[in-house]
């Protein structure tokens, strides 16, 4: 027989014997290998075209940049539809921007488009011009020179003066397709190079007209007129209800690849379509 003294020896011996298997036979937990970040993009990206894509082509072009630490450079030169597109199909430039949709023509050079948003024409008067409203046929008769009064509109006994984009403009050739139709804008239009500079006529003059980008449209500068009734809003733009609209396009020569693919899929991106949308441009 054992002792007392002896069991509980043993007890304890054993005791200390199975903490120690278990503690040998446990791992400690491991520790999570931190998932390794993506690699900021290098390299440089030439992006030519539309002066009315251009302005939100440079601010997506800082914003992809900074996203990068800078390792990457886009540059954004505002040259016009036509250019930039030849440019494109020239090998001079990396992506196009163009307002309106690609010619016949220039789709048989192997061009790819990439839709990034809506935009709409805004005709723009005066703020002191009085005339609010106009219909499609009505507009093609003034871009026309065929009516060249605004009293025929209800607005006062002066002269109208039409001032239009250059040829090579996306907004020009848009505008030519959607509401010229087969009308040629009067010879005595008063031609403007970019966005602004119209804006800018038309702020001047209370007897000019014009049209340029609803999303470059400011309203402290001049007014934009109802077409058929209808205002230019976001909302009238995405329902189709605004007439005079069109998109804007990103243009490559075949696939887009490399750098060009990944600044296009960061604008498709949904931060590139908030940035977008903030300037009253419908997304895709």
């Amino acid at each position: 027989m054992f002792s007392k003294k002896v069991v509980i020896i043993l007890l304890t011996t054993a005791l200390i014997g199975a903490g120690a298997i278990f503690v040998g036979c446990s791992s400690p937990a491991p520790t999570p290998t931190p998932a390794a970040a993506s690699a900021p993009l290098t390299g440089t990206l030439s992006i030519i075209g539309s002066t009315s894509v251009g302005p939100y082509a440079e601010e997506l072009a800082a914003a992809f940049d900074a996203k990068n630490d800078d390792k990457t450079s886009v540059g954004v030169s505002q040259v016009g539809s036509g250019p930039g597109i030849k440019a494109v199909i020239d090998g001079t430039a990396d992506i196009g921007m163009s307002s309106r949709e690609l010619t016949d023509e220039e789709k048989a050079k192997g061009l790819v488009t990439y839709k990034i948003c809506y935009d709409g024409i805004a005709v723009i008067v005066n703020k002191a011009n009085p005339v609010n409203s106009l219909t499609m046929d009505q507009i093609r008769d003034i871009f026309a020179g065929n009516v060249t009064s605004w009293k025929q509109f209800g607005g006062d006994d002066a002269g109208i003066i039409v001032v239009t984009r250059e040829a090579g403009s996306g907004t020009r050739s848009a505008f030519d397709e959607l509401v010229m139709k087969k009308a040629n804008i009067t010879a005595k239009a008063i031609q403007q190079s970019s966005t602004g500079a119209v804006t800018a006529y038309v702020a001047g003059n209370k007897n000019a007209i014009g049209y340029i980008s609803y999303g470059s449209l400011d309203v402290s500068q001049v007014r934009p007129v109802a077409v058929n009734g209808v205002e230019p809003s976001v909302a009238t733009i995405k329902d189709g209800s605004y007439i005079i609209q069109r998109p804007f396009l990103l243009v490559t020569r075949g696939e887009a690849t490399g750098l060009s693919k990944a600044f296009i899929e960061f604008v498709l991106s949904p931060e590139g379509q908030a940035m977008l949308a903030k300037h009253n441009l419908v997304t895709v």
